[in-house]
């Protein structure tokens, strides 16, 4: 099994997180990331996702709310469902 990339996110309330990469994908034409904190909760961040020069890349918060929603229904439906996994 491939292991996963890792970064550490810098939280507002100050702090920070470790969080794994799960993966970057496409949704209507712009990037996405998911990320995997290890802090032993089961949560899921989404931001978006730019490349920058060398290897870089900036996230992008999602303010908008609706698309919000809609990146988080279609991780659940599409992304999240493990590869062979019928319903």
């Amino acid at each position: 099994m491939e292991e996963l990339e890792k970064i550490t996110l810098e939280l507002e309330e100050g702090g920070s997180i470790e969080c794994l990469i799960e993966g970057v994908f496409d949704y209507k034409g712009e990037e996405y990331i998911v990320l995997l904190p290890q802090d032993g909760t089961e949560d899921v961040y989404l931001y978006g996702y730019k490349e920058l020069e060398n290897d870089e890349f900036e996230l992008v918060d999602i303010e908008d709310d609706d698309l919000f929603g809609e990146l988080a229904a279609y991780y659940e439906q599409v992304l999240s469902v493990p590869d062979g996994a019928t319903e």
